[in-house]
């Protein structure tokens, strides 16, 4: 028997989907080698755009997932500017990715695992509620974390164990 899924038409069922979309482009970051970080971004439930962490590729220390999404969405869309949109990331933002969601104007943030070292949105402050901030971005941590978290530890692990081969 199959279980039941959310519904799509309220928002927890479409913040698990676009999270799964997140997640999957997560995978294509880990498939290069990059640590597996994802992101979507949407307005009115349709997808705008998609990217994956990619700054070893792309020898760019800016090419976070987060922002190379907004990138392309600010291209896609002709503006730098995304009101009405929501950010769906596999991992809580660092600072630089917080900075640019509130200067593009992104409405909400959704993100899957919490990042203890370098979040800057519950972890190692709140950010995104700094009062002299002249944009508010919603947001909603742990949707789907398990999954995020689970598939940034495969990855450090099969990193490690890699390394340890190698010795």
């Amino acid at each position: 028997m199959m279980p039941d899924l959310p519904a799509l038409e309220d928002e927890a069922g479409w913040d698990a989907h676009w999270m799964r979309q997140a997640l999957a482009q997560a995978e294509l970051a880990a498939a290069i080698g990059e640590v597996p970080v994802g992101a979507v971004l949407v307005r009115d439930n349709q997808l705008i755009a998609s990217a994956y962490n990619h700054p070893i590729e792309a020898f760019d220390p800016t090419a976070h997932a987060e922002i190379a999404v907004l990138r392309e969405a600010a291209l896609r869309e002709g503006n730098y500017r995304l009101p009405d949109t929501t950010l769906y990331v596999t991992l809580e933002p660092c600072a630089m990715c917080a900075g640019a969601l509130v200067h593009a104007r992104v409405a909400r943030l959704v993100y899957g695992a919490t990042e203890p070292k370098a979040g800057v949105v519950e972890s190692q402050s709140q950010f995104l509620q700094s009062p002299f901030l002249n944009h508010r971005v919603l947001v909603q941590g742990g949707v789907l974390a398990d999954q995020a978290a689970a598939q940034l530890s495969s990855f450090f692990a099969e990193r490690r164990r890699k390394k340890k081969a190698l010795k």
